[in-house]
């Protein structure tokens, strides 16, 4: 008896053991994103390198200002498929007939800080451009902008201020030691917004990263030439 009840018990947590599985891999799929306390649609995006104005558009969201935690963002123009395998074919064709937006010019540029470029675009996977200084060394806005975020909740940024140039383009400056500004703050070109902190080596660098339509380009294209 005491043979069967070992067995029985086995089983049942077996099945626990698949279920909770099954869940965490529901929970964990790449074309959704389940929204935490203090994100917004701009990190969101930033994240997952898609335009926000698409996230919106996929999900319905309108301006995309009403998220809320828990909510289920999709990261792809699909529904996806559902667990039957079956995905809404009202839902795909009206997604597939979403045009495309529009690209905006971009802004007149200008380097954030005075210092080296020590890792290039693309270089050891980076997303941006690493830039020497010194400690506490005046950061400012590569080009006039609304802040869409600044804080520290994107690991791997550190200290990160992300700017909203238009519809388009995107700046980050990220390992800052001190925020200069706030979300929603109007910022004009040249402005300090920061002060540089240190990379996760320890030395004083900010991380410029110029995003277009959320897809990161090389500042290079944009920035005067040193």
């Amino acid at each position: 008896m005491r043979f069967f009840v070992v067995i029985i018990v086995l089983l049942f947590m077996s099945a626990c053991g698949w279920s909770s599985s099954k869940i965490l891999w529901d929970k964990t799929s790449r074309n959704q994103h389940i929204v935490h306390t203090g994100e917004t649609l701009f990190i969101i995006a930033w994240r997952h390198g898609e335009d926000p104005r698409d996230l919106a558009r996929w999900n319905n969201l309108g301006d995309g200002s009403l998220i809320y935690p828990g909510q289920i963002i999709w990261l792809t123009p699909f529904s996806g498929e559902s667990r039957s395998g079956n995905t809404s074919s009202v839902e795909q064709t009206s997604r597939r007939s979403l045009p495309p937006i529009p690209i905006q010019s971009a802004p007149p540029w200008d380097w954030p800080v005075i210092g080296k470029v020590m890792v290039e675009f693309g270089e050891q996977s980076s997303t941006g451009v690493l830039i020497g200084g010194s400690a506490d060394q005046s950061i400012k806005a590569a080009a006039t902008g609304t802040v869409v975020y600044s804080g520290n909740g994107l690991i791997g940024y550190g200290e990160l201020i992300i700017l909203r140039h238009n519809d388009t383009y995107l700046s980050a400056y990220g390992h800052n030691a001190s925020l200069l500004v706030r979300d929603g703050q109007s910022i004009k070109k040249g402005q300090q917004i920061a002060t540089m902190g240190k990379e996760p080596g320890g030395k004083p660098r900010l991380h410029f990263e110029i995003r277009r339509n959320g897809k990161p380009v090389n500042p290079r294209q944009y920035l005067p030439t040193k």
